[in-house]
């Protein structure tokens, strides 16, 4: 796999989107949100390269299941940090991990809410955390 130098660059909004969710979801031992001390680049190089064939691996499997939400009557609900596809990579981290928003609460149209939800819950379950050598890891 080759190495991310430039998150902007180096991987699409979905993987993006589903990296800066990681960081701004997950806590330090204090409660502090990651994404106040760190960035995408502290993670592990194993992990994030996990992290990154989960996205791709996702989407692939997805990729209908998600466009049909985009092009739908009803659409996707995103804000300013994201375009649709990038919502995709944020709720998928949010779903997968049982955070309390994700695909399953009324930004994403029927079925295919309920087809991404179940399909995120079927990757399981992870969290990052701070090592000792302040990396983060899964």
């Amino acid at each position: 796999m080759k190495p991310i130098k430039n998150l902007a660059r180096d991987v699409d909004e979905f993987t993006r989107a589903y990296i800066e969710t990681a960081l701004w979801s997950s806590t330090d031992d204090e409660g502090v949100p990651l994404d106040r001390n760190y960035c995408w680049s502290h993670i592990a190089d194993d992990d994030l390269n996990k992290m990154v064939a989960d996205c791709k691996r996702f989407q692939e499997q997805q990729n209908a299941v998600i466009q049909a939400a985009i092009d739908s009557d009803k659409g996707v609900m995103y804000g300013p940090d994201f375009g649709p596809w990038g919502r995709a990579g944020h709720d998928f981290w949010l779903t997968r991990n049982g955070h309390g928003a994700g695909f399953w609460d009324g930004d994403w149209p029927e079925p295919q809410a309920e087809q991404l939800t179940a399909a995120s819950k079927a990757f399981g379950e992870y969290n990052l955390y701070v090592g000792d050598d302040g990396k983060l890891y899964l």
